[in-house]
């Protein structure tokens, strides 16, 4: 049935100003079919009907700015990337650090061992050539100059060993333990010289003591170490006695020292006239030399407590290294 020229011209449209087709005028009815096919279909961005593009709805519009997920994945594993290079590259310095820290604590405790290997050498040369040399005390005979050398060697020599096996080993126990000993022993060094200038009125008036009591041993037998000490201590230091020559006339119930108080050396010199023996008290004399090169002493002291304190801080820095390297980089 043919429509009539009336109902025709209700659906036909003036061309538009821009001379665009009256389908794609605003508010036309192809933009809902075309914007429909665009949300369908998921064509381009604008939609499709026929090959005709419209204008793109609000939810087409939206998608042309949305980022796909795949860009996020990748942005991610290129942080996870960088951030496992940063650890790589952190990891590469604190092992640098830990290698250089053992070199330095291995030759460092190399030569703290070789150190006790001589002391303990010293010691076992002087117990086999000289006896019991320097042994003063009456109290404490086992106190030689030989004992205390081989004591000290060797137990410096077990700290060294520890300490070198830690480094090259890189062993958490046996680094710890070296730092311990060595803390121990610095600690006990440190008492005694406290407690040293603190008594020393008291140390005096005992030493003295003991030493007299030693003298009473002077020539007996079995105490070759102790007469050979006073002997070399009153020829080289040129005194006699403890505090005075008189001690030696309790030892001898007599008027006799020994000749090593001689002025000149002979046999049989000390029955002599007392002006041919040395005046001077030997712990007074001794006492004096020690003052006189006191800045030996204390440079000695000091050099000992800074290798003392420089062992621990190798041995708590390359802990510490060792730990740090095992926590990060394990």
């Amino acid at each position: 049935m043919r429509r009539s020229s009336t109902d025709e011209s209700t659906y036909r449209r003036s061309p538009s100003p821009e001379g665009k087709e009256p389908g794609f005028a605003r508010g036309g009815p192809f933009r809902r079919y075309s914007s429909l096919y665009g949300r369908a279909g998921g064509g381009d961005a604008g939609g499709a009907f026929f090959g005709l593009h419209a204008n793109p709805g609000p939810k087409a519009a939206q998608a042309r700015y949305t980022s796909p997920k795949g860009n996020k994945y990748v942005v991610f594993y290129l942080d996870l990337s960088f951030i496992f290079l940063l650890e790589l590259k952190r990891c590469g310095m604190a092992r640098a650090c830990l290698q250089a820290v053992k070199y330095l604590m291995f030759a460092f405790n190399l030569l703290f061992w070789l150190g006790g290997c001589g002391v303990l050498g010293v010691g076992i040369w002087l117990a086999a050539t000289q006896g019991s040399f320097a042994t003063l005390s009456s109290s404490f005979p086992s106190l030689s100059a030989a004992n205390l050398l081989i004591i000290t060697g060797a137990f410096v020599m077990a700290i060294g060993f520890v300490g070198c096996l830690g480094a090259i080993k890189e062993n958490k126990c046996l680094l710890l333990a070296f730092f311990l000993l060595l803390l121990l022993v610095f600690l006990l060094e440190a008492t005694i010289a406290i407690l040293f200038f603190a008594y020393t009125d008291k140390i005096d008036r005992y030493a003295q003591q003991d030493l007299k009591k030693g003298l009473h041993l002077y020539g007996t037998q079995g105490n070759v170490g102790l007469t050979n000490a006073w002997s070399i201590i009153q020829t080289d230091f040129r005194c006699c006695g403890v505090s005075n020559y008189t001690d030696w006339f309790e030892v001898y119930n007599a008027t006799r020292v020994p000749d090593s108080c001689c002025l000149e050396f002979s046999e049989s010199c000390g029955l002599h006239a007392p002006g041919t023996w040395w005046k001077a008290p030997c712990y007074e004399t001794v006492k004096v030399w020690l003052q006189e090169n006191l800045l030996a002493v204390g440079v000695f002291g000091l050099c000992t407590a800074l290798v003392q304190i420089l062992g621990l801080t190798f041995a708590m820095t390359m802990y510490c290294q060792v730990v740090k390297a095992d926590t990060y980089c394990a």
